[in-house]
């Protein structure tokens, strides 16, 4: 079994590699519940792969609830909260029970800010089922909702006390899904690994898939460990998701998934980093080509400047201005502070260029 530890100075934890039917062994182990278990999923994933976990988690002895949850980002509200406080209160949910997130990102997002604001905090555990979440969002204690006004607008810096991994939950997926997990993994090479970003001209499969998943893990986990709060070399993971978050909230969560919003917001730092003089003018170009290759469009029917009143809305913003993710060339990301007039120039200079489809 894989064992990536996220080093944290207060409540580390393990990302454990392991099949879904040693997952409720691994939850009695590990942290030996007393109280209520609450597992919550959404349909999709629970009619998928509800059965191995709830065969793992009698076979162990843990009683259970479950909440399945409509899929999709429309679930992650203040509305969806509020249905998972009133099954936390049905359930018996107290701080010496346990909450499994068991779903993708956005199972993973909403649950993790219900059980950091459920009692002022009850343990929680991340099974994620989708790449999107496996290599990103389940790991780093980043949870939310999101709002009318913006995506995760209103959210926690809350620790799992475990993450359980298996990549052959996968094989569920729908294409769709798959593809839009590989947007972070592309991301993780653009910003770390200009290796690892060339291996995903071939989009990888099996055992290559577990092996690539485990190496972001790794570069998770150990960003994480430097920077838990977001507040420096953390920040470099967001690369992308400035203008993927506003193109998400523009298209009402519905138009694109993250990681198809992700691969614009890729596409579209590059451009900027380019037009500003700090990257690379054939970054953008090798970027589409590896999302390509991996079934994701790089260009999508908006104008880049139209992204500009979210944005502004964008966590990593201060008074002073924006502050973008872009890159020195592909394996090498910074953050460049720009005000909001400058951008705007860029962005609009941008338009003239921008091709939608």
């Amino acid at each position: 079994m894989r064992i990536q530890r996220v080093a944290l100075k207060e409540n580390g934890y393990d990302i454990l590699f392991a099949r879904l039917a040693a997952f409720g062994g691994l939850l009695r182990e590990r942290l030996a519940p007393r109280g209520a278990v609450a597992v919550v999923s959404d349909e999709t994933v629970w009619a998928a792969q509800g059965t191995g976990l709830a065969a793992a988690l009698d076979g162990a002895g843990l009683p259970y609830r479950v909440c399945l949850l409509p899929p999709g980002e429309q679930t992650k509200t203040l509305d969806g909260l509020q249905r998972l406080y009133a099954f936390f209160a049905e359930a018996g949910v107290r701080r010496d029970g346990l909450v499994v997130a068991f779903g993708g990102g956005v199972v993973g997002d909403l649950t993790g800010f219900a059980a950091a604001t459920w009692m002022r905090g009850v343990p929680y555990v991340q099974i994620p089922t989708t790449l999107l979440a496996q290599v990103d969002s389940s790991v780093g204690g980043k949870t939310a909702v999101d709002l009318p006004q913006g995506k995760n607008l209103a959210g926690a810096f809350y620790q799992p006390a475990l993450v359980l991994l298996d990549v052959e939950t996968l094989d569920t997926l729908a294409p769709r899904e798959l593809r839009c997990g590989m947007a972070e993994v592309i991301k993780y090479g653009a910003i770390y690994d200009a290796a690892l970003f060339d291996r995903l001209r071939v989009p990888p499969q099996g055992a290559a898939l577990e092996d690539i998943v485990a190496e972001c893990c790794r570069l998770k986990a150990n960003v994480v460990a430097e920077d838990e709060r977001d507040t420096g070399a953390r920040m470099l993971l967001n690369f992308g998701h400035t203008f993927g978050h506003a193109a998400e909230t523009l298209g009402g969560y519905e138009t694109y998934k993250h990681g198809e919003a992700v691969a614009l917001g890729m596409v579209l730092a590059a451009e900027a980093g380019a037009l500003l003089g700090v990257t690379p003018p054939g970054c953008a170009a090798a970027l589409g080509e590896i999302l390509q290759a991996n079934g994701l469009e790089s260009i999508y029917p908006l104008r880049p400047s139209t992204l500009l009143p979210v944005m502004r809305l964008d966590k990593k913003n201060d008074g002073g201005g924006l502050r973008l993710v872009l890159l020195r060339d592909i394996g090498s990301a910074f953050v460049y502070p720009i005000a909001e007039e400058a951008l705007t120039a860029v962005l609009e200079r941008m338009d003239a260029a921008w091709t939608p489809v």
